[in-house]
């Protein structure tokens, strides 16, 4: 069985089971393009990264999970997740062959097998430990992507969130630097 045979037969179904795409607000986005390749002259860019999985709830990012095919291990592609979870800043990242899932809480570090992925909320509530009007607030709001056409570049998407966490904590100044073609720097004051 290939890795896409096993992402359908498999843990299309498992996602679906903790209520993944089932729930009212989550989402499940498939091979998700992070970037489109850096570019290397005469037209040519390198190859994409795409992730598996990106899991949305009340639109937010919440976990990648970095899927391989039945007969390898579990944690084959861990350090693909790591790599894309910190490169969309999503707190929570997933390894699996179908048959094992290796999580991993990118801040504390805290990793190791888990039983099932979590549910919606419990992954929201995992995230985001501390209520916060505003966050819920934001939290009904979705970004524009014309219907699936287009989307913001994942450092876009982290400014954007980066902003609104510092509103949700009631800062009073930010500076926002992001020049086109780069990451976002945030300082409060």
């Amino acid at each position: 069985m290939n890795e896409s045979e096993t992402r359908a037969e498999h843990i299309d179904p498992q996602l679906a089971a903790a209520g993944w795409g089932v729930v009212e607000g989550s989402r499940v986005r498939r091979e998700y393009r992070i970037t489109e390749g850096r570019l290397q002259g005469a037209g040519q860019r390198s190859k994409p990264e795409i992730t598996d999985y990106v899991l949305i709830y009340r639109n937010h990012k919440l976990a990648v999970v970095e899927a391989k095919r039945l007969g390898l291990p579990h944690t084959e592609g861990l350090a693909q997740a790591k790599a894309y979870a910190g490169k969309l800043q999503i707190r929570f990242t997933y390894a699996t062959n179908a048959q094992r899932i290796y999580g991993v809480d990118m801040p504390s570090g805290v990793e190791g097998d888990v039983a099932a992925y979590p549910s919606p909320e419990e992954l929201w509530n995992l995230t985001f430990a501390k209520a916060n009007d505003w966050r819920e607030r934001f939290a009904a709001v979705p970004f524009e992507d014309k219907g699936g056409l287009w989307g913001s570049r994942y450092y876009q998407g982290s400014a954007i969130t980066n902003v609104l966490e510092v509103v949700a904590d009631n800062k009073q100044r930010i500076l926002l630097t992001l020049a086109t073609g780069s990451r976002s720097r945030l300082r409060n004051f």
